[in-house]
């Protein structure tokens, strides 16, 4: 599955559009950003409430394919600039966390 084929099953928001094709293949909830740097998985989609410029640098030192902001959070602009710059895909969702994991388990199930 790829992240344009989440963003279409999901009916995601693109906050920032980098890598559509990038494959997800797991996903991870967290929004204790040193935990997630060091137990997100690679090729996952990243599902937090931290819309700022360390969620950036957290996602591609996970190397994480999409951070989904969930709950409408908000991303603050030094954020979306940084993750243009390094190609990072962010989407929104209304959704909860627990929700959003459950449909996205469905999916690469």
């Amino acid at each position: 599955m790829t992240v344009q084929d989440l963003i279409e099953k999901l009916n995601l928001k693109i906050l920032v559009e980098g890598e559509l094709d990038r494959e997800v293949t797991d996903c991870y909830i967290g929004d204790l950003l040193s935990w997630v740097m060091g137990r997100a998985p690679g090729d996952s989609a990243w599902l937090t409430v931290m819309g700022n410029i360390n969620s950036i640098a957290v996602a591609t030192l996970a190397d994480v394919s999409c951070i989904i902001l969930v709950e409408n959070a908000a991303l603050d602009a030094e954020a979306k600039r940084k993750a243009d710059m390094h190609g990072v895909t962010i989407l929104q969702t209304e959704e909860n966390s627990y929700s959003l994991a459950v449909k996205i388990h469905g999916l690469l199930a």
